[in-house]
């Protein structure tokens, strides 16, 4: 199977353009490819593992009715649907994003890279995508 490369750069909850990126990953898993993430800047924080979920005090919604979900939870469901298919995903954020947001505590199977992990991975890929900011 093919090896394919996302570069992700948006934040969450800020664009469709993560929700994209973790439909192709889903997508590329389910057919046995493995994919590498690379997480740049703002997307190093989709793996936090300190979201939270919250009411919403504008909709008048609760925690329950709010159901807000989060992007640490679907790269914890992408890390499960890879083991389920025996194909390997790497979720790799540049270490100088995370150090300048904060963000170091990830979810399990999360690693820590370069701009150079990036450069190799994508020079390796059969298919490579950047999804950068809008």
């Amino acid at each position: 199977m093919a090896k394919i490369t996302l570069g992700i750069m948006d934040p969450p909850y800020e664009s469709a353009n993560t929700t994209t990126a973790f439909r192709l990953i889903d997508c590329a898993l389910r057919k046995g490819h493995e994919v590498f993430v690379f997480c740049y800047e703002g997307a190093t924080a989709l793996g936090y593992s300190g979201q939270k979920k919250h009411a919403n005090a504008v909709h008048g919604s609760s925690l329950e009715e709010e159901d807000h979900p989060n992007p640490k939870e679907w790269i914890a469901a992408l890390f499960r649907l890879a083991g389920q298919r025996g194909v390997k995903l790497t979720w790799c954020n540049c270490g100088l994003c995370v150090d300048e947001r904060g963000v170091e505590n990830q979810v399990e199977g999360a690693c820590r890279g370069s701009p150079v992990s990036a450069w190799n991975n994508f020079e390796d890929a059969s298919g490579a995508l950047l999804i950068g900011t809008n």
